[in-house]
């Protein structure tokens, strides 16, 4: 992640300190040399939406009549307990529980109390249609720090990407009841060109709705995000929209909005930051600079990681193909810890990649972006991202 109000602006956030500290910089198998790894669960592969782009191809309940098969062969509520147990002895200070939608599972408030008594800090990605008032008021009851809805356009644009006529106006209501109990929450808006002309609307309805948090997803072609390739933005247009973010940060936090704007998934953006800072306000170029040293870039398989319903771990939710193990057969601890052939090289992956990312003078701040999307265009996970929109000449190559 790349939080634009941090690097622009200074307003902190929790994650900030697994991000940018010092301590961030050397740690090999977690945030920090402290904590573990920030964990995200896909506890269920059901769902009652059928998005055009997820990257976990969630089931829609009603096509498989009630998903028996599906619910039996998920991690059961004693496995997603020993989980929980076993991250908590390696300190992982966030665990995301996500889908599918997780709501779906009834066990979910078990399992998201087990996490908060063990110390590990909740937060859940869902579509939001399944909140109610009283769901919305039992997770603040409960403890959860962070409710991340997904919004992917105003009105019909979004109703279009989830497959779910009036999806638009339950997720708003969704939203609107979190505000209502203190719930924190906050919007994913992923960027396609199917929905890129909605992007100063969202960016009014976050001010206009009070919503604290939104994250700025670039497109992952994964699971049905596959099937769209041709929805990735142009470099040019990703350039556009990275500048009205920019600016839309530094607005807001001069007009006193405290709210947090961040990008995903492409590291490319922590650059483009840093080299138009520098031809506008230099000091603050270099402090941007020093801070995303301290982050390395991305941290799949070091600082991330994912486990999906039926236990498998992989180096972030993205990289469902890539497997390191199952919890089911050995415990996460010691995967993690031992290490296999593929978390060893994603620890040391700048020996390993290839095309423009092997020679970019920016590893340091990126460390080969997004390795699920080379593999998506290229069928190579150590190729060059496709989704750098930086030029060979910022990049420092001579071409």
């Amino acid at each position: 992640m790349i939080n634009l109000t941090t690097l622009l602006c200074d307003l902190a956030s929790y994650g900030d300190s697994l991000r940018y500290s010092p301590d961030t910089r050397n740690a090999t198998k977690g945030t920090t040399s402290h904590y573990g790894p920030v964990v995200v669960w896909n506890c269920t592969s059901r769902c009652n939406q059928n998005c055009a782009h997820c990257y976990m191809e969630a089931v829609n309940m009603e096509a498989i009549n009630g998903d028996l098969k599906a619910r039996q062969e998920e991690l059961s509520t004693d496995e997603g307990k020993m989980l929980i147990d076993d991250l908590a002895s390696l300190k992982v200070p966030v665990i995301l529980l996500s889908g599918g939608e997780p709501l779906i599972r009834k066990d979910f408030w078990d399992l998201a109390q087990h996490a908060i008594k063990n110390h590990i800090r909740v937060t859940v990605s869902t579509n939001g249609t399944l909140i109610t008032p009283s769901v919305a008021r039992d997770m603040k009851k409960l403890g959860v720090s962070y409710v991340g809805i997904s919004l992917d356009g105003i009105g019909e644009t979004h109703d279009r990407f989830r497959n779910s006529p009036g999806a638009f106006d339950r997720t708003l209501e969704a939203i609107r009841y979190c505000r209502e109990a203190d719930q924190k929450v906050g919007l994913r808006f992923t960027l396609t060109q199917g929905n890129v002309q909605d992007l100063e609307e969202v960016l009014h309805l976050i001010k206009e709705e009070g919503i604290p948090r939104i994250c700025f997803y670039h497109l992952v072609h994964a699971g049905r995000g596959k099937d769209l390739q041709n929805e990735l933005l142009p470099p040019e247009k990703t350039r556009e929209v990275i500048n009205i973010l920019i600016n839309n940060t530094e607005a807001l936090a001069k007009k006193g909005f405290k709210k947090e704007i961040l990008t995903v998934d492409n590291h490319a953006d922590g650059v483009y930051l840093y080299l138009s800072l520098l031809q506008r306000d230099p000091e603050r170029a270099q402090k941007v600079l020093e801070m995303l040293k301290y982050n390395g870039g991305n941290r799949s398989g070091i600082a991330i990681t994912a486990i999906d319903p039926l236990g498998g771990i992989h180096p972030d939710q993205f990289s469902q193909n890539q497997i390191l193990g199952n919890i089911r057969e050995i415990p996460f601890s010691v995967i993690w810890n031992e290490g296999t052939p593929l978390l060893e090289k994603l620890r040391t992956r700048t020996e390993h990649l290839k095309g423009r990312c092997s020679d970019c003078q920016w590893l340091s701040i990126c460390n080969g972006n997004l390795r699920a999307r080379a593999y998506a265009f290229c069928g190579d996970f150590w190729e060059e991202d496709p989704g750098c929109y930086l030029t060979n000449q910022e990049i420092g190559l001579n071409i």
